[in-house]
């Protein structure tokens, strides 16, 4: 797997509310009502995550969660980290039944 270049992160970035880039990295801090909401996030995540092999550094203060995704072995952001925000994107759509 090969590192996305600038155009390709620029586009993939148009369609991620929120996220931007941070050096070799994407981040977004997200923002819940609560510490059970943020840790309800991290946790359904944590199963994308590990399904793609692929593992988010984060961290949790109260009601955010600051994330930043890369790819170490490429020392640059890849397809996986596109993927892994959408589907973190995902988990916070509001559900409609």
């Amino acid at each position: 797997m090969s590192s996305l270049s600038n155009q390709q992160i620029d586009l993939q970035l148009e369609d991620l509310a929120g996220w931007r880039r941070d050096g070799n990295s994407i981040v977004k801090s997200y923002h819940f009502s609560d510490f059970i909401e943020a840790m309800s996030f991290m946790n359904q995540a944590a199963f994308y995550a590990e399904a793609l092999e692929h593992h988010p550094e984060w961290s949790n203060t109260y009601n955010v969660v600051d994330v930043r995704l890369t790819t170490h072995d490429t020392g640059g952001i890849t397809s996986l980290d596109i993927r892994l925000a959408k589907r973190m994107e995902h988990i916070i759509q509001p559900k409609t039944f």
